[in-house]
């Protein structure tokens, strides 16, 4: 039994006074003593974070026993430390940057939600197209079978990017997903106010769907992108799993990310463990020279 575990969670709802509220949340998880990162906003809260058992269990109650949160759903990871090294509770304009031209509400103006049963049952569809939420990177270490991989390293290109790729498949259905389903709760809504006629999410994200005891993951290869220490966690649990992301260097597959050595790079690269060595944790030869030049002056 492990001592750890992992909260992963959102909802959108009104938060009145939300400098307020983060000021106070702040102090009751520094209180509590778990890590993470919270993101509070006027519209909503969306979180992930680590604790003992104890703490994890106190957080959940005290959140359930708020007016706002008392149907707040937990996505709960066993683990066998802090995922987290620190702890951020902090206010920002949007739970998900998107700076769209036209203010969006997903609890009205979202798409339809499709358990993982009916996901993958889309999935098997000819006439279903399969785009995935999230940035470039987090696809190369995993994804859906036959999904559209968005050329966008941030959320915020989508709707430009979504203008430029899908404008002639607007009559399609179209399913989306994404880590843990707070990025498709605007992406759907973002794709029905561009003019798209049936558009569905997986409910839950990628983390709900590799828990389901009926699809066990099926049809998602590789691995799933996490932003904590763990990066990288296995979605597939069935004999069909495999690594689909390929080492920057070799090109053999690979499920782990570094970052480079070079400390004015950092570039978070797949990296296989001989050519991390081999390399020295350089993303490139450029790299290691800068940091040959810095180090003789």
């Amino acid at each position: 039994m492990n001592e750890y575990r992992i909260l992963l969670f959102y909802k959108y709802i009104p938060i009145p006074d939300p400098e307020a509220f983060t000021a106070e949340h702040l102090e009751y998880c520094k209180e509590l003593g778990i890590k993470g990162r919270i993101l509070i906003t006027g519209e909503g809260i969306n979180g992930t974070l680590s604790g003992t058992v104890q703490q994890t269990e106190r957080y959940m109650s005290d959140m359930h026993r708020h007016p706002l949160f008392a149907d707040l759903i937990f996505k709960i990871d066993e683990s066998g430390g802090h995922a987290f090294k620190k702890l951020f509770v902090r206010n920002k304009q949007e739970l998900v940057t998107l700076r769209y031209d036209k203010k969006l509400n997903p609890n009205t103006d979202g798409g339809k939600r499709l358990n993982p049963k009916q996901f993958y049952d889309h999935l098997q569809r000819d006439d279903v197209l399969v785009l995935d939420g999230r940035s470039d990177y987090e696809y190369d270490l995993g994804h859906f079978r036959n999904a559209i991989r968005p050329d966008i390293e941030t959320f915020r290109e989508f709707p430009d990017w979504i203008r430029e790729n899908l404008s002639d498949h607007k009559d399609k259905t179209i399913i989306t997903y994404c880590t843990g389903g707070i990025r498709c709760e605007m992406l759907t809504a973002v794709l029905l106010n561009e003019g798209f006629k049936d558009v569905s999410q997986l409910d839950g994200g990628i983390v709900t769907y590799g828990k389901d005891p009926e699809v066990q993951g099926k049809g998602f290869d590789g691995n799933c992108y996490v932003f904590d220490e763990r990066v990288s966690i296995r979605i597939n649990q069935t004999d069909e799993h495999v690594l689909v992301g390929k080492c920057h260097h070799c090109g053999e597959p690979t499920d782990r990310y570094i970052n480079c050595t070079d400390d004015t790079c950092h570039l978070q690269h797949l990296c296989c463990s001989d050519c991390e060595t081999e390399s020295q944790g350089y993303c490139s030869s450029e790299c290691a020279e800068n940091d040959r030049l810095a180090a003789i002056g």
